[in-house]
């Protein structure tokens, strides 16, 4: 096993386009991990891999990469930046000591930027800020700098500054050890002096980096007040305990398609990053599903968290797992205890993208391998130890954000795109199947419509099935206004015993979202007790049918006050007929109207799209509730009908240059107008013929 205090297992995060699995790439360059730098636009870098990442040149799944700086083990893991595939985020968190959080030196800090650094800081996260791409027309390493500062609230630290941007970016100084670094082409290194120009610059900013690494202890605080000398080792220790209880946050800086500050971030990474027994204060623990804590130890009984479920097409099923506490030995028993199952851990496999290899030895706390063919376990559960159950709590996701009806392209074929469809599941914990009971629709559910589309891809390409997505059906209600008395009544004569049902039953609407009320107002036995609630059942069959446009009929009482029956030819059957004749009636004698579902859409968007995002929400009949802005991102929060909102993200996006993110729930329903409502019905009315 190898030494724990060196041991790093740390996560890249970013918005998406910012560069994250470049610099993944150029850290397992450096690392030499890989023998060449591999590019996102020729399809050949090591942890995006798949075919849909290949063709839409971004990550659709976490890259994760086991590997070795020196004789220390590294574990990263490289996360999606796009909304519409890291919504397993929290998952993915779970797994790290601590974030690369990658900042684009051209967008800077964009909605989603601030929406994942949420996820980070929740979690107390150490962070390392790397500002990528200094190489870019329009880089701009002050504007980025003061992205981070303002935007999402953190404090940077200043390890490294850039000498030169745009074109002219060829280096940059680390403040602390008041050195120069110079790239050349092939983005290697080497020492060199800091530029004339820059010399005041960097005294003042060291001036300022010590007297922020001494506030971080009382005994360093106390000599630099004295004007004693602090030496480089003591600051050295005293900025790694200052990152690892969030005190600090270092920037980095580089650009790492041309692996430029590959070194210097890696150098970091090992300087300031936790190791996995490693805590801001006391021993470092984790915390199960009821509330109890373990120690995390290498002695200590073996706990592991699945964090995700990746496939391979020769090894099959990959479960990712981050080793919580305890030592992972291979052909290891172990317990899935929320799911009360036995596993065996079989070989222990080393990810690097999409290759592995076997581990030669047990693997211990904040170790990320993967175990192959387990067969019960999924996203999500914890395998333990047999004799010490342990189960770490689930991280919640998010809501999904777009739905769509799944069809086969060829009838006959539902069974096959179903499955096919369901085996994904397992890999993709933010998408959902699921039957809309009221329309017959089998329904994909997930981050967004490009969510949606890849994920149909990939099961065409797995699994030579050809599912299609439909626009799913809107769920409309009807309702109707003001009160009725009608009379249902059902009277059948055959040859043999005949049927008879007579039921007297008050119709009037209630208030919007009361529901359905059925009251049994009858007195002296006019309708036998056994017979009332057929009725009922008849009224509410009837109202899930609809009278309009097929839509279930809501917010009303029914009062059933009289009737009349036959000892003979009355039954259950006939009452309910009854009942929904005269439900039937009342529709005919009542103004009826037809409801729409309104959604509360919440979006984040740069200051200066706020106009067009606003005109854009009126357009779709939304009504603007109010907006705030914060550091350059504005917030607005509207109600829109779900009917509009069908291909909002591609629409936002195209909006805000992929800089705008929102989210969606839904709200209440409200009448619709009658222009819609009418094409509704048409529509209904249409598909009958």
């Amino acid at each position: 096993m190898s030494d724990l205090s060196k041991q790093r297992t740390y996560a890249l995060v970013g918005h998406g386009g910012c560069g994250k699995t470049s610099v993944a790439e150029m850290l397992l360059f450096n690392a030499g991990a890989v023998s060449r730098l591999g590019k996102i636009e020729e399809g050949t870098t090591a942890l995006d891999y798949e075919p849909e990442e290949i063709k839409r040149r971004g990550s659709t799944q976490p890259g994760i990469a086991a590997f070795s700086v020196g004789k220390n083990s590294h574990f990263l893991i490289d996360t999606p930046g796009d909304g519409n595939f890291n919504g397993d985020l929290p998952y993915l968190l779970r797994a790290v000591d601590a974030v690369v959080f990658v900042v684009d030196a051209v967008d800077g800090v964009k909605p989603l930027t601030k929406k994942l650094w949420g996820e980070v800081a929740k979690l107390g996260l150490p962070t390392i800020f790397f500002i990528n791409k200094m190489d870019r027309d329009r880089a701009d390493f002050t504007m980025a700098l003061n992205g981070i500062r303002e935007k999402l609230g953190v404090k940077p630290y200043l390890q490294n500054i850039p000498i030169g941007e745009k074109e002219n970016f060829k280096g940059l100084v680390n403040i602390l050890e008041n050195k120069a670094y110079l790239f050349d082409d092939k983005g290697g290194q080497t020492e060199g002096a800091i530029p004339a120009d820059m010399l005041d610059e960097v005294a003042h900013l060291r001036d300022t980096t010590v007297e922020e690494i001494a506030v971080c202890d009382e005994e360093l605080m106390e000599r630099y007040l004295e004007g004693g000398e602090l030496s480089m080792e003591e600051m050295q220790v005293a900025v790694r305990q200052a990152v690892i209880c969030g005190q600090l946050y270092p920037v980095c800086t580089g650009a790492a398609l041309k692996g430029m500050g590959g070194a210097r971030l890696l150098a970091a990474v090992e300087n300031y990053f936790p190791g996995p027994l490693d805590c801001c204060a006391g021993e470092k623990t984790v915390t199960s599903e009821d509330g109890t804590t373990r120690k995390v130890g290498p002695d200590e009984p073996v706990a592991a968290f699945v964090f995700k479920t990746l496939y391979d097409p020769f090894a099959g099923q990959l479960s990712m797992v981050r080793v919580l506490t305890g030592t992972l030995t291979p052909d290891a028993a172990l317990q899935n205890v929320a799911k009360d199952v036995k596993e065996r851990a079989g070989q222990i496999l080393l990810p690097l993208g999409k290759e592995t290899s076997i581990s030669k030895e047990p693997m211990g706390p904040g170790s990320v391998v993967a175990l192959a063919k387990l067969k019960d376990t999924a996203t999500g559960d914890t395998l333990s130890d047999e004799k010490k159950p342990f189960v770490l709590a689930k991280p919640g996701l998010p809501a999904p954000m777009s739905s769509y009806a799944l069809a086969p392209a060829e009838k006959g074929d539902e069974d096959k795109v179903f499955a096919a469809m369901a085996k994904l599941l397992g890999e993709d914990v933010t998408l959902t199947l699921s039957r809309d009971e009221e329309t017959g629709d089998i329904l994909i559910s997930g981050m967004g419509q490009s969510h949606l589309e890849t994920a149909v891809e990939k099961a065409r390409r797995r699994f030579k099935v050809e599912p299609v997505l439909k626009a799913p059906k809107i769920p409309y209600r009807e309702t109707f206004r003001g009160k009725v008395e009608v009379q249902g009544r059902h009277k059948k004569q055959t040859g043999g015993r005949g049927q008879f049902g007579d039921c007297f039953v008050r119709f009037e609407h209630r208030n919007r979202g009361e529901g359905y009320e059925y009251v049994d107002a009858i007195v002296g036995g006019a309708i036998p007790r056994q017979y009332i609630p057929a009725v009922d059942k008849g009224i509410q069959e009837s109202a899930a049918r609809g009278y309009l446009a097929g839509f279930p009929l809501v917010d009303f009482r029914a009062t059933v006050f009289d009737g009349s029956f036959h000892t003979v030819d009355s039954s259950e059957m006939a009452f309910k007929i009854a009942g929904s004749l005269a439900f039937r009636a009342a529709c005919e004698k009542l103004k009826m109207s037809l409801l729409e579902p309104i959604v509360t859409v919440t979006v984040s968007c740069p200051d200066e799209n706020m106009g067009d995002i606003i005109g854009d929400l009126s357009s779709r009949r939304g009504k603007v509730l109010g907006s705030d802005s914060t550091g350059g991102i504005t917030e607005i929060q509207a109600h829109v009908p779900m009917a509009e909102m069908q291909e909002y993200g591609k629409a936002l996006s195209s909006m805000t240059g992929g800089q705008g993110a929102f989210t969606m729930v839904f709200s209440s329903y409200e009448e619709c107008p009658p222009p819609i409502a009418e094409k509704v019905i048409a529509d209904h009315k249409k598909k009958e013929d």
